[in-house]
């Protein structure tokens, strides 16, 4: 992958793109060697992976096995319950949310789930719970078990039935190690039948555990609760058949953050507290570990025995070496690897590729998808498409909290953790899988399949980013790169695309927003595998023409923005697979059309349209039948009316609206959202829309809004919300809702 940043020496730049396209000729045998190679040690991790699921941390470390790391997790899982009570912080609040879950007047059994990321303080937190004076006087018999990955149902009861009997000081059954899976089960069932009893299934990795152990649970109206603790999101949200709650761990406040990093790291010092000198550098390493217990509890240990500026400067820059070589941050290191080896071989290429990405970037969920399948990561699977299945798999990584859900405004975006992205990167560069280069070391010396260009160096050219590089024009020898499945030119300077782009045969993605392109030229029809292409205003404001032959690519997803002129709406009256279309310079008399258009495209899920001017109106009543899937809409311009069809939307989780003013004032006022209308909605953004008198009446139907934005509103709008006004009471409500998701 080629990833370009902007030069600032002109003639070495055109040096170097001059040698990029006559580059391939001579790399493409090197490249058919290095597709040999990969499929050679995609089949090698094949062979472990239908065994024993890929023994990642003995690989990178070539020392402990598996069941090793296992074991040492466990014994740090059990050994939190011994955890001294002044090396807990920040934790109080989350503490009494979880006691008033456990002691509520519920008579009925509930399900309480602790999730987080590995090292975000789960099972701490349970610990402090679980050993409140108060939680034992409640509870006629409690029990803490540690599951892990590889667990043996005959062995999770024995351990409970051991727990139980010891912590009311009763004499363990003899007999215990010989009974069978029936014979356990029974002994535990008629043990906590007659009892209010309280477990604890700590690191449950399992999907199917609480299929396979809820029948030794007796609910008999008692007031019995269960917690476990877990990194995946998608146990933790289970349907466990009875109440249950989810609690999931933030990362600490920064002023929670400092303390605990200050517990340790300056116990030797002075009044044990930061020297001046060494201030700002201790904010940026525990700024660094981003929240996170675990990484500052490791970090704070490392910088303890370092009381120079000198020693903290050198430990803060060579932060890569310690966490792969010093033993203090070894605990820490497996405790993170045990998610990455608990992933199938499919999700840990898509997670190594994430850390190509630069530490803190907010990676737009579309953006990896589209890599994704154009470095082949994704698998077919029949009757979905490969951003369906690529989507699932990001999906999966976010509900195992190995990447953290963010947005880039109203964008689905994600992040990866600082530490887990280093980690990930020695990972990948041990597997010979990526490397990023910052200019110290030559593409030879790192063997890597896919390198992360931040200076002047080159890689196979499957993909090639020249975003906001000052590259006024592409050769026609472009053409040359056979293999380029993903081009990004936006930000650039290029005024126009040569017609050879048609022989890219194997483009997947093309992106020319904010480029000074005004038209494509037409061998870009013979793009028939390209999938996305992304077009945006160039530099004064007008939009990127296309040409008729467009119909042809068959294969499209994603189409934005194109003007409506002509008759091109009822060119692309083919591409009934498009999943997000993007059309500007609207006009009134585009109503038949344009609605006949998106009525056909069943699986469309972004509609964006602009209107021509500040004198024409959207109308889109015509649409009888919106696509089913439709989940973001954003409009731009007066509407004729709002569209009866809006609350018949029950995918949609995004509504844009701009300058959005209606003909019919009465109408815009009297927007009723009713009860069960839109139930997956989760933002709303209405800008400039100084007709809007008031709140839509049963805005707090919308039991999934996240977010809102009303800028620019009118002044009896925003009188109507203030304290007094008649729309306040409803305000606050949507408000208090939406706090739950911050």
């Amino acid at each position: 992958m080629y990833r370009v940043y902007e030069q600032r020496n002109g003639g070495r730049f055109s040096r170097w793109i001059h040698k990029t396209i006559h580059f391939p000729k001579h790399l493409w045998y090197k490249r058919q060697i290095a597709n040999k190679l990969q499929k050679i040690a995609v089949a090698i991790r094949a062979i472990p992976e239908r065994n024993q699921r890929y023994r990642g941390a003995a690989a990178v470390e070539g020392k402990s096995t598996s069941e090793d790391i296992r074991r040492w997790v466990q014994n740090q899982a059990e050994s939190s319950l011994y955890q001294k009570e002044d090396e807990l912080v920040g934790i109080e609040g989350d503490k009494n949310m979880l006691l008033g879950w456990l002691m509520d007047e519920a008579k009925h059994q509930t399900v309480v789930s602790v999730v987080g990321m590995g090292g975000s303080g789960k099972t701490t937190l349970v610990v402090r719970t679980f050993k409140d004076d108060i939680v034992k006087r409640h509870f006629e018999c409690y029990a803490w078990i540690t599951v892990s990955q590889s667990y043996v149902i005959e062995d999770l009861f024995r351990r409970l039935i051991k727990e139980f009997h010891k912590a009311k000081k009763e004499e363990v059954p003899a007999a215990m190690n010989a009974m069978s899976y029936n014979e356990l089960l029974e002994m535990l069932v008629n043990y906590l039948e007659t009892k209010r009893y309280l477990i604890v299934l700590d690191d449950v990795w399992d999907v199917h555990l609480w299929d396979k152990i809820r029948f030794s649970f007796p609910d008999k109206q008692l007031g019995s609760r269960v917690m476990l603790t877990t990194r995946r999101e998608d146990i933790a949200s289970s349907s466990f058949g009875v109440e249950s709650h989810v609690h999931k761990i933030r990362p600490l406040e920064r002023s929670d953050a400092w303390v605990l990093f200050s517990m340790k790291a300056f116990s030797s010092y002075p009044n044990k507290s930061c020297s001046p000198e060494l201030l700002p550098l201790a904010r940026e390493l525990v700024e660094k570990c981003e929240g996170l217990p675990l990484a500052i509890v490791a970090l704070s240990g490392l910088m303890s025995s370092k009381k120079s500026l000198t020693e903290w400067s050198t430990a803060y820059n060579s932060l890569n070496w310690h966490l792969t070589n010093n033993p203090l941050l070894e605990p820490m290191k497996s405790i993170l690897l045990f998610s990455f080896n608990d992933l199938p071989y499919r999700l840990k290429q898509c997670f190594l590729y994430c850390s190509l990405f630069p530490e803190d970037t907010v990676i737009i969920n579309n953006r990896v998808i589209r890599l994704w399948i154009a470095e082949g990561f994704v698998e077919h699977v029949e009757g979905l498409t490969p951003e369906e299945v690529a989507n699932s798999y990001l999906m999966e990584l976010i509900f195992r909290n190995m990447l953290q859900e963010r947005f880039y405004g109203s964008l689905p975006a994600c992040k990866m953790h600082d530490l887990l992205r280093e980690i990930a990167l020695s990972i990948a560069k041990k597997e010979k899988f990526l490397a990023v280069l910052d200019g110290s070391e030559t593409v030879e010396e790192t063997g890597a399949l896919r390198l992360y260009i931040t200076a002047s160096f080159v890689s196979h050219l499957c993909h090639w980013h020249l975003e906001d590089v000052p590259l006024d024009y592409l050769p026609d020898n472009l053409t040359s790169l056979f293999n380029l499945k993903y081009l990004n030119l936006c930000g650039t300077p290029i005024t126009e695309l040569p017609e050879s782009i048609g022989k890219l045969r194997n483009l997947q993605t093309l992106n020319i927003m904010a480029t000074k392109i005004k038209a494509l030229p037409r061998g870009i029809s013979k793009l028939l595998s390209l999938r996305h292409l992304l077009m945006g205003p160039y530099y004064d404001g007008f939009w990127v023409k296309i040409p008729s032959s467009i119909g042809k690519m068959k294969k499209l997803q994603s189409l934005a923005f194109i003007e409506s002129e002509g008759n091109i709406i009822r060119l692309i009256g083919s591409m009934t697979q498009l999943t997000f279309l993007g059309i500007t310079n609207v006009k009134e008399r585009d109503e038949e059309d344009l609605c006949a258009l998106i009525q056909e495209m069943k699986v469309l899920s972004r509609l964006f349209l602009f209107v021509a001017d500040g004198e024409e109106f959207l109308r889109v009543d015509a649409l009888s039948s919106p696509p089913p899937y439709l989940d973001r809409i954003y409009l731009t311009g007066k509407l004729e009316k709002v569209p009866h069809w809006f609350c018949s939307l029950h995918s949609l989780r995004n509504l844009y609206l701009n300058n959005a003013s209606v003909r019919n004032l009465a109408l815009l006022n009297k927007i009723t959202i009713e009860k069960g209308a839109m139930p997956n909605f989760e933002f709303l953004e209405i800008h400039s829309c100084m007709t809007l008198e008031t709140l839509p009446q049963g805005i707090e139907h919308l039991t999934k809004l996240q977010r809102y934005t009303f800028d620019n509103a009118s002044e009896e709008f925003m009188e109507s919300i203030k304290e007094g006004g008649v729309d306040h009471a409803r305000m606050l409500l949507v408000d208090e809702r939406c706090k739950k998701y911050t």
